[in-house]
């Protein structure tokens, strides 16, 4: 195959897309164009076929995550572990973040969440109509972290609000108020930080003490810098998914009310379905990685320094891996092998605490409801996301 050198503007992600022409668009790439270029945001690769994302996540040595991690890019204060550090740098911050993880302390967690969820839930359904997003998925994920974290209903509501408001800047290319989110998330993790240094909690439960806890590979404590980044992203990273998945999973189950009422007579189904709606309606498609040295894929070649953007949600509907990938298949037999979760060194650490939210949000969901569906338009999140951010539902009650 030729080698092209040139950089056509293959994929726009910045143009009106629709909760189905989304996956139109990767149907398309996947077909003609599985690396493509495209202009926007200063340029960067899309790769869309699952065997190429996977062979990349698979490869820390040569794509790498420390020139660029996410597109478009989103930093701006400062590197923030462990996303922001290639391997072996990144692996104290993220042991430490792991062994707050363990099934033992999601397993804790479960009774708040299910307390947050049927109280977001029953306030939801009280309104009759509401946007799911902003009553619901919004502020679960806000007020679970919040419990993870071992943060005061003072610090969880700035956390939400925070968060929300660098999310909205985000979806609006507004640097001016991602800049003062960003600054207020940082003062956050700094305060979080000086309270476990002062009294510091048990590392098998509060991230925040885990990391303090925790050495480099030179026996060092962290950075304070890099320790503050960290924490700054920890507060921030599992807010942004869940929000847009349930999003999705509601739009889905409003447009296929017998699945709804499968799922409502027959709860034990639930975490079955959740892991497809993960594969179906994967949130990202911008995470990215550059390589080390020049590469070719698909007679595209790729300089270093180049972002990469991997469309997870893209690579979960390849129908080279997944029969009648863009149906809904309960319990599919290769299930396993979608990477909503991403691969690899930097695969999603709350991975249990997502799904334990999301089964939990659509337990209490189904069960405090006969009915719901859609009711007004169904709003879609820019780069480097993919799904609804804004949901207008009418529910009734059980």
């Amino acid at each position: 195959m030729a080698t092209f050198t040139d950089r056509h503007n293959d994929y726009d992600p910045t143009g009106p897309e629709t909760f189905d022409s989304i996956h139109e668009d990767f149907r398309a790439l996947r077909a003609r164009c599985p690396v493509a270029h495209s202009s926007a945001y200063d340029g960067f690769w899309a790769v869309a076929r699952y065997d190429d994302v996977v062979a990349i996540l698979s490869n820390p040595d040569l794509y790498i995550t420390s020139v660029r991690n996410v597109v478009p890019g989103s930093s701006t204060t400062g590197r923030r572990p462990p996303l922001h550090l290639d391997v072996p740098d990144h692996t104290p911050y993220r042991r430490a973040i792991d062994r707050a993880l363990k099934p033992a302390r999601v397993a804790g967690i479960e009774t708040a969440t299910r307390r947050i969820a049927a109280r977001l839930v029953a306030d939801l359904v009280a309104r009759g109509e509401a946007d799911f997003v902003e009553h619901l998925s919004s502020p679960l994920p806000a007020y679970v972290f919040g419990e993870w974290m071992g943060l005061s209903a003072e610090q969880t509501q700035v956390l939400w609000r925070t968060a929300r408001a660098y999310v909205k800047a985000w979806e609006e290319f507004d640097k001016t108020n991602v800049i003062k989110a960003g600054n207020e998330l940082a003062a956050l993790a700094a305060e979080v930080i000086e309270q476990r240094r002062r009294e510091p909690l048990d590392p098998r439960v509060d991230p925040t003490s885990s990391l303090l806890a925790e050495r480099d590979k030179d026996g060092k404590p962290f950075p304070a810098e890099l320790l503050a980044g960290c924490v700054r992203q920890i507060l921030v990273v599992g807010l942004v998914a869940p929000p847009i998945l349930l999003g999705s999973i509601v739009v889905h189950l409003s447009r296929h009310p017998e699945l709804q009422q499968q799922l409502r007579g027959d709860p034990s189904q639930i975490a079955d379905a959740i892991e497809e709606f993960l594969r179906l309606y994967t949130p990202y498609r911008g995470f990215a990685r550059t390589a080390r040295k020049p590469v070719e894929l698909h007679g595209r070649e790729i300089r270093p320094g180049e972002p990469i953007a991997l469309l997870y949600a893209s690579a979960n509907r390849d129908e080279s891996v997944f029969e009648h990938a863009d149906e809904f298949v309960m319990c599919r037999p290769n299930i396993g092998r979608h990477i909503a979760f991403g691969r690899g060194p930097h695969m999603c650490a709350g991975a249990p605490l997502a799904r334990q939210q999301l089964r939990i949000a659509l337990e209490e969901l189904l069960a405090q409801t006969s009915h719901f569906e859609v009711c007004g338009e169904v709003r879609m999140s820019g780069m480097p996301e993919v799904g609804p951010i804004s949901v207008p539902l009418r529910l009734t009650p059980r």
